[in-house]
């Protein structure tokens, strides 16, 4: 999941329960980042892969038994993404410091996140609320995030070798990151300026 994933409206009562099973797996997703982080900054890359992956698939087994058990809730609906997307960024920003990731595709990626987040918070203030679905575009980069994070702790770890590989992923991100990043900019700037001429 994307950071935009923040402002989806969950269509719920405002009475739903806030300590379910998902969001109790989301925390514990949560409480996982900095151990990723601190094997990181040790040169634990092994131990940070089997992390990151932990946190992958407790991603998919949170989000499995919402739909199965139909626990949705709003605190569930901020915290998933928001968790998802503080680990990878946790991970790009650390492994670029240890030029494991090229520099400037850690800042793209950070500038892209931070950008969205900007547009929405000007956007639910300036025009009003908020209701920004992913697009497949936007999904295709999270999970390329995902996996050049993971493939490059594998390296590191020497479980597998992905060397020759990594440059051509971190330029296919790239790619990914730019585009999905303009066209939030593109759809919701449009959408203000249509809001806005409507109001006017």
């Amino acid at each position: 999941m994307t950071l935009t994933h923040v402002t989806v409206t969950v269509r719920q009562t405002a009475a739903s329960p806030v300590l379910t099973v998902p969001n109790a797996i989301t925390l514990l997703r949560v409480l996982l980042i900095p151990l990723i982080a601190y094997c990181i900054v040790s040169g634990a890359y092994g131990a940070a892969f089997a992390g990151l992956m932990a946190a992958g698939a407790s991603d998919l087994l949170d989000g499995f038994i919402a739909r199965r058990l139909k626990q949705f809730s709003r605190i569930g609906a901020m915290l998933d993404p928001l968790a998802d997307k503080l680990t990878i960024l946790t991970a790009v920003v650390l492994l670029a410091w240890h030029e494991l990731i090229p520099v400037w595709l850690a800042a793209a990626i950070v500038v892209r996140d931070a950008v969205i987040v900007s547009g929405a918070v000007a956007y639910h203030f300036v025009v009003g609320r908020v209701e920004i679905a992913p697009t497949p575009l936007s999904k295709v980069n999270t999970f390329l995030e995902f996996g050049v994070v993971a493939a490059v702790l594998a390296s590191a770890a020497e479980i597998v070798d992905a060397g020759s590989a990594l440059p051509v992923l971190f330029l296919v991100l790239l790619l990914t990151v730019a585009g999905s990043g303009l066209q939030y900019v593109w759809v919701w700037g449009w959408k203000a300026a249509r809001k806005t001429q409507r109001a006017a």
